[in-house]
Formats: structure tokens, sequence, C-alpha cells
């Protein structure tokens, strides 16, 4: 694949999550995907998604930084939002935050099969805490 080809996939991944449109999920997410260490396989992959969207109403992936060495691609992605209650174990209660997620995806077959995400919860700790 090339990066140019694995950048399209992506980027129509994303558009796929920001419309909530699980039902076509499966055309960019592989059966057995592994988050964090974790396999979720497909469905656990969708609830996972639709337990982020429920918690946070107005949850939207914008792709601040792309980079493309197939298999795998690197992404920043940015959040600006407001979860309802806890986030990431913090009381937010409908709080607007900025933050954002450091991603590494490895693709087979053109579609995810492994996730590596990191969110930069010390951000959002700041911006709790009044300094941000």
């Amino acid at each position: 694949m090339t990066k140019t080809g694995l950048a399209e996939i992506y980027r129509g991944y994303i558009a796929c999550l920001n419309r909530q449109d699980w039902p076509n999920l499966g055309q960019f997410v592989g059966d057995d995907a592994v988050h964090n260490g974790r396999r979720l396989g497909l469905s656990g992959y969708v609830a996972m998604l639709e337990r982020d969207f429920d918690e946070i109403p107005d949850l939207y992936f914008k792709v601040l930084m792309l980079l493309c060495d197939p298999p795998y691609i690197a992404c920043r992605l940015g959040f600006d939002c407001r979860p309802k209650a806890k986030f990431l174990g913090l009381d937010v209660n409908g709080r607007r935050l900025s933050f954002t997620e450091n991603v590494i995806y490895e693709f087979r077959g053109g579609k995810i099969v492994e996730v590596w995400s990191v969110i930069d919860k010390a951000s959002i700790e700041s911006q709790l805490a009044g300094s941000n």
C-alpha cells in the first residue's frame, strides 16, 4: 500500500468516526482489532467508540498531523469538547476541554489491526485546575 493510499483510508476512517457510522466501521477496522494491548475485536471497538460518544456528545476527531510509513500511520488528533461527567477518571461535568491524542495505527489488508493511543491527560488536568 502506498503512503497516499493509506492516508486516504485513514481519512475515510476518521470521517466514519465523526459520522458515528458504526455499521460501516468494519471497512476500516479488522475483526481482531487490538487497542492499547487489549483485544477488542470489531464489536468491542465499536462499543468503545459508542461509549466515548455517549460520554462526550460533541466529540469530533480533528487530524492535526498525519505521518504515513506503511503499514503504520502516526497521527496527532485534536479535540475541543465537553465530556458530560467523568473523563479519564477526572470530574469534568460538561466543562469545555481542548486536548490532543497521539495515536499509532498498524494496518493489514487496508484495515486497522492494532492501535496504540496516548491522550494528553496532563493538559486536561491543568485546564480543570484553572491554570490553562
